[in-house]
């Protein structure tokens, strides 16, 4: 039997470990071996040391070895975060050790730049085919009017081409354009060039294949490495990379791109508090040395280099995005069993149902902000 190959709920130890978890879990509608499909349903005696050893990576690790189980993740994280657990499930150790390294490091250097490239997004496009939708959006959908994920993602896709008030012959900029989404869309609907980077030899190369025959080039480079002018820039997921120590460059580097008058659409993740941490476990597994900034951080990061035109807000939007991806994933996953095993598989699916949690309890946002370079005149966003 291997670690992964379910079994039963096991009996719960009297361990003063075991006594810890219950007690935090306590008022959240959360419980141990319950009938709801929030609870935990313990199948490893030793869970309950393993995380008070480890703290959330010990629970998100357990999770992949098939140490408990949960039928709806989501709402179990939803439960805990809105019952105020998100802290206490950090050790000490965790919280000190990331705030050394984001102290004394520039986790998000130029050097180390691509780590999160070569580890989260070349993992496989066939997974992440079978997980996104025909758009390869891998960012936050629009959901106002939309029925369907894909319907939500072009009309993401068309919001920020809108708020850029994009004109047949403008010279757009992408930073961090993934699989060439915004880009296929932009060059495709309004007539413009497009020039994508990216981080990611894979998204590169799918990239590529997808923008075929527009005006679109995607190459692989660090934002820091640009040069040229662009009517308009656009951003969208990649700013959760930047890292605290850099935002004033990358500030920087959108305004001397960026012509005078011309519009920048940031779409980000962002914190409800300026605290420099990260979950461990998404640290490891999904996006190493990501960091989301605070409203604070990004207006201090951006004064006195860009105005500031208008500011949206529609984080629950990702819940429902992230479970559609859920939902992708698990009616898609025989076709590409054969090349991931189940720890892969439950990986995926703690990470995307515990950030639709985070995103429902409102513990996280999702912003569009748009920045103008001195345009002249009054700006009305679109929505």
């Amino acid at each position: 039997m291997t670690s992964n190959t379910p079994i039963a709920p096991v009996e719960l130890p009297d361990t003063r470990a075991r006594q810890t978890i219950e007690h935090l879990l306590e008022g959240s509608g959360v419980t141990l071996n319950g009938d709801q499909p929030w609870d935990i349903r313990v199948r490893h005696p030793d869970l309950f040391s393993r995380v008070a050893r480890q703290g959330s990576i010990g629970f998100g690790e357990a999770y992949m070895d098939g140490w408990w189980d949960c039928d709806r993740i989501d709402e179990m994280i939803h439960r805990l975060l809105r019952h105020g657990i998100g802290g206490a499930a950090h050790t000490t150790s965790e919280r000190v050790l990331y705030k050394l390294q984001s102290s004394f490091m520039n986790l998000q250097s130029k050097a180390r730049a691509y780590i999160v490239g070569k580890e989260h997004y070349d993992f496989g496009n066939d997974l992440f085919t079978r997980m996104l939708d025909q758009t390869m959006c891998y960012s936050c959908a629009y959901w106002k009017e939309a029925t369907s994920l894909h319907e939500a993602q072009k009309a993401k896709l068309d919001l920020a081409c809108r708020k850029l008030g994009l004109e047949p012959g403008m010279k757009v900029l992408d930073i961090g354009c993934g699989w060439g989404s915004f880009a296929e869309h932009a060059a495709r609907h309004y007539g413009v060039e497009v020039t994508g980077i990216t981080i990611s030899e894979e998204q590169a190369k799918l990239g590529r294949e997808r923008c075929e025959g527009l005006p679109v080039e995607i190459v692989l480079k660090d934002y820091r490495d640009l040069t040229g002018q662009y009517d308009r820039i656009v951003s969208i997921g990649m700013f959760e990379h930047v890292g605290q120590r850099n935002y004033a460059v990358y500030f920087d580097t959108v305004k001397r791109l960026l012509k005078p008058g011309g519009l920048f659409v940031l779409h980000t993740i962002g914190s409800n508090t300026n605290d420099i941490s990260i979950d461990p476990w998404i640290n490891k597994y999904i996006f190493p040395n990501g960091i989301l900034p605070s409203v604070q951080q990004i207006a201090d990061a951006s004064e006195d280099k860009l105005v500031m035109e208008d500011w949206q807000n529609f984080g629950p939007d990702y819940d429902r995005t992230l479970m559609a991806w859920q939902e992708n994933l698990l009616a898609h996953w025989d076709e590409i069993a054969d090349h991931y095993d189940e720890r892969v598989k439950r990986m995926f699916l703690y990470y995307l149902g515990s950030c639709a949690g985070a995103f429902r309890a409102r513990d996280i946002q999702l912003w569009q902000v748009v920045y103008s370079n001195q345009r002249p005149g009054r700006y009305d966003s679109p929505r």
